[in-house]
């Protein structure tokens, strides 16, 4: 498999260096703080893709908030996507709370609404999502996100928690596979 890492990395292309994406985030951040400044949100971090965009984001984020996780797949460790697969729920309650969910990447819609759908579901009195990357797609989304980062074109990507089968999502920098 690293044979296999290794050439991916070899082969792809830097979409996004770190300071552009960086900037993405604080700019993220900065209409964040403008819109949820006086929310008490509980941000809702989905993991495993969400862990370094939500890491750098809370720390631009200057007021106070609730910091959970959620755990739905629809990749694994493959490089297309499935059925979906709840592997975590929030422990805390979402009931009445503003809820910022934060990902890598909104690609399809299909795990962003879901997860939209389990925080209405759970009493969430408003729902706001955040990514880094949208990736364009010429098919109509179930969602959209309300904080972009980020656009890149129909490549598969890696980088800022975005993964290959499960290996560079500490890629510094966002980076299109030459393979797909």
């Amino acid at each position: 498999m690293l044979s296999e890492i290794k050439q991916v990395q070899q082969s792809a292309q830097l979409l996004h260096s770190v300071a552009v994406v960086e900037n993405a985030i604080q700019v993220m951040a900065d209409k964040i703080n403008a819109r949820l400044a006086n929310a008490n949100p509980i941000v809702l971090c989905v993991m495993n893709g969400g862990i370094v965009v939500t890491g750098q984001l809370i720390t631009r984020l200057d007021f106070p908030l609730t910091l959970d996780a959620i755990n739905v797949s629809r990749y694994g460790n493959q490089t297309s996507g499935s059925q979906l697969n709840w592997l975590q729920k929030p422990v805390s309650s979402l009931e009445g709370r503003v809820v910022l969910i934060v990902d890598d990447i909104l690609d399809q819609g299909i795990t962003l609404d879901a997860i939209y759908q389990y925080c209405q579901a759970q009493g969430a009195s408003q729902i706001y999502s955040a990514v880094l990357v949208e990736k364009q797609l010429d098919i109509i989304k179930p969602i959209q996100a309300d904080f972009i980062g980020l656009s890149v074109a129909d490549h598969y990507v890696y980088g800022y928690g975005m993964d290959y089968k499960g290996y560079l999502r500490n890629a510094a920098g966002i980076y299109a596979c030459a393979k797909f």
